[in-house]
């Protein structure tokens, strides 16, 4: 598009909102770059669920016969008691090809991605964002390697701990909201329990869940604690000993799977938290997905966040021929009422389906006609 020739974007994240944004970006006409810290776009962590509007804007990609050929099919979730017997098991439409979700495994999305962008977007990896410098006409950033560019526009697609949101917008801690919850996922090499089925275990403030697929199986833990736990994000092995000291003892199959998690070189561990903005751009700088508005693993929804911002943002930038300032408020005002509501219900999600307080609780949980 016309408007849009000779305009450099810059996108600071290469997982699934910065390769979403990249992909409509380069649509649209844009010479895009890419820096991602790692040295490889960001394919590690569990299954991805594209759901609702998400599904839509995956066929305005083309990408959606693709997804439906590599989708995973979930048949049931079976909830078990300490004894390993089944209490509820809700059996699942997973093969329905009317269904308005897909479910696939991360890495199969961003290589998908990753095969349709390598050669028409620069990528630059091992590298980010050091300094931006916003002037009248362009934006002008220092990276970390020590090489200068100047952009028409900065997108911040690196996640909920954004180091373009530090830079330019201020400190997490501002726009961080504590879920009074910690989570942790593993992911193993075999099958746990059979092919297509989640099972989970409660106890009062604590939750273990099994997702097997494709021969692999996401081992999570997930805990309550109404205060934050002081760690290092870098030391992995801190990180497990939270784990497995909040969890040793327990019963089901709790002892098991603590030892995938002890000896497992695939393990992530974070907070359940929210990122909730006043603004999500200013200036020449703009944040898509968890970076903007992160609604925590709780919502099942961050692949399609990520991806409906991307799309929204583009659209907006359609809308205004190109000129960010009322394309960035178009965009925000038409995607924020959605976040909001997924928020809540992720909110909600996390007391309700995923920790339940009490025995009580976890009975009615079990009970209810509607789980997740």
């Amino acid at each position: 598009m016309e408007a849009f020739k000779n305009k450099k974007v810059l996108i600071s994240g290469a997982s699934i909102a910065g390769l979403s944004c990249a992909w409509w970006m380069n649509n649209l006409g844009y010479s895009v770059t890419v820096v991602e810290v790692a040295d490889q776009p960001r394919t590690a962590g569990s299954a991805i669920d594209i759901r609702g509007n998400t599904v839509d804007v995956a066929r305005r990609m083309g990408i959606h016969d693709e997804l439906e050929a590599n989708k995973l099919n979930v048949e049931q979730i079976i909830f078990k008691n300490a004894a390993d017997v089944s209490e509820r098991t809700i059996v699942l439409n997973g093969n329905d090809d009317e269904s308005n979700e897909v479910e696939i495994e991360r890495d199969k999305f961003i290589n998908m991605l990753f095969a349709k962008l390598k050669n028409n977007v620069e990528f630059i990896f091992s590298d980010s964002i050091a300094v931006l410098n916003e002037t009248g006409d362009n934006i002008k950033v220092t990276f970390k390697s020590g090489a200068q560019r100047a952009f028409d526009l900065v997108l911040g697609c690196d996640g909920s701990h954004s180091g373009v949101r530090k830079l330019w917008f201020g400190p997490e801690a501002d726009y961080a909201h504590f879920m009074e919850a910690y989570f942790s996922i593993t992911i193993v090499d075999k099958l746990l329990v059979e092919q297509n089925t989640m099972q989970m275990f409660n106890v009062p403030n604590k939750a273990v869940m099994l997702n097997a697929y494709k021969n692999k199986t996401d081992v999570i833990f997930c805990f309550h604690s109404q205060e934050e736990i002081s760690y290092s994000y870098r030391d992995i092995e801190q990180q497990r000993n939270i784990i497995l000291e909040h969890f040793s003892g327990e019963s089901w199959r709790t002892a098991e799977l603590l030892e995938e998690v002890r000896h497992s070189g695939n393990f992530y561990f974070d907070k359940f938290c929210q990122i909730k903005m006043p603004s999500w751009s200013k200036g020449r700088v703009v944040l898509v997905g968890d970076a903007a508005y992160c609604a925590s693993p709780a919502a099942g929804m961050g692949a399609s966040l990520s991806m409906i911002g991307a799309a929204a943002l583009a659209d907006a930038l359609v809308e205004h021929g190109g000129d960010h300032n009322p394309a960035f408020a178009t965009y925000e005002k038409s995607i924020r009422p959605f976040i909001e509501e997924v928020q809540g219900t992720a909110e909600k999600n996390v007391r309700e389906n995923f920790i339940p307080r009490t025995e009580e609780a976890i009975r009615e949980r079990n009970e209810r006609e509607v789980i997740f």
